[in-house]
């Protein structure tokens, strides 16, 4: 399959086929309308597709990696459901959460179904190093919840560092995209050293992806984001942005405001003038700038850490997958 946007919505369109198919139960309705709500909601299904070039990329069959690759996206929803939960938040890819469409034992109890769902198809996978592949999934898990952890602890600490951000989305975001390129290697039986420089690839490619996800949430079209714009901001989040600008800021009454988004868990009286108003003083300080050149950065180390992999058709998929996600605007 030569052209890498035709292999995209090829396999794109294999996972989304097999998740409408999942849920074929209706009673108890109120566990499996939900489950069905929760996977009709659409997505990038960029798990997935790690997954699959991933396995590709190191000599593997990418149809042996399809229940793999299903499983991460069973698994990524579960950690939407339950973060959703946590956030408060209202809507999720222009839909309304299932805590909000339901209520909260519901969605919970929808998220610890998908992780079962998630191992159901992840034994599956026609491979010799199944018990390699669960171990790095159940890991994943783990740190994905300790991320997810410190982002809730980050909310109302009041002294986090840049450090301890990348920290912390190196667990929540960047771990699940390590994790789908692992699997897919151990599917594709890559040697250790293109273990270690594909999960290298996946960690810069996350860390570049959560810091674009910080920018796009105060730069992109709120149509497009499927949220509102500035929710971070209204949520007092830690996010690339607000820590940086409070680390270059000198002028006393910006650095104030900043300050205050920090010491009060969010933006008070979250107007869309407030949240203009912030933006202006991101563009000011060049945060916005600086968050664009640590995107480059990342996505530049990911890509050096593709070297390992045999020269050919499916290398090049990752790295224009890699620019693809870099290139999104929602």
């Amino acid at each position: 399959m030569q052209n890498h946007s035709d292999a995209y919505s090829y396999y794109k369109n294999r996972v989304d086929g097999i998740l409408a198919s999942t849920i074929n139960k209706k009673e108890p309705r109120t566990l499996y309308d939900p489950l069905k709500y929760i996977l009709e909601g659409g997505g990038k299904r960029i798990r997935p597709m790690m997954v699959i070039f991933s396995c590709e990329a190191t000599g593997g069959n990418p149809e042996d990696a399809l229940n793999a690759s299903v499983a991460l996206e069973l698994l990524h929803n579960f950690t939407l459901v339950h973060d959703d939960i946590m956030d408060n938040a209202d809507t999720r890819r222009g839909r309304k959460t299932i805590h909000k469409k339901w209520n909260d034992n519901v969605a919970i109890l929808s998220g610890d179904h998908l992780i079962g769902l998630a191992y159901t198809f992840l034994i599956k996978t026609n491979t010799k190093r199944l018990n390699e592949i669960i171990d790095a999934f159940t890991e994943g898990i783990i740190e994905v919840c300790e991320g997810q952890s410190y982002d809730k602890e980050f909310e109302v600490r009041k002294d986090v560092t840049l450090e301890e951000y990348l920290m912390m989305i190196s667990k929540k975001t960047s771990k699940m995209l390590q994790t789908s390129a692992v699997v897919g290697a151990l599917i594709g039986d890559a040697s250790s050293e293109q273990i270690v420089n594909i999960r290298e690839y996946a960690a810069n490619i996350g860390l570049a992806f959560q810091i674009l996800d910080d920018l796009l949430d105060i730069m992109a079209i709120e149509s497009q984001l499927g949220k509102k714009i500035g929710g971070d901001l209204v949520e007092g989040k830690k996010t690339y942005l607000l820590l940086k600008a409070r680390e270059v800021i000198n002028d006393k009454k910006d650095k104030e405001k900043i300050e205050n988004i920090i010491i009060n868990n969010g933006l008070e009286k979250a107007t869309e003038d407030k949240i203009i108003e912030i933006k202006n003083i991101y563009e000011k300080y060049d945060v916005i700038k600086s968050a664009n050149e640590e995107i480059e950065k990342y996505t530049m180390l990911a890509d050096r850490h593709l070297n390992t992999l045999p020269d050919g058709e499916a290398k090049e998929r990752l790295k224009w997958f890699s620019n693809m996600l870099m290139s999104r605007s929602f």
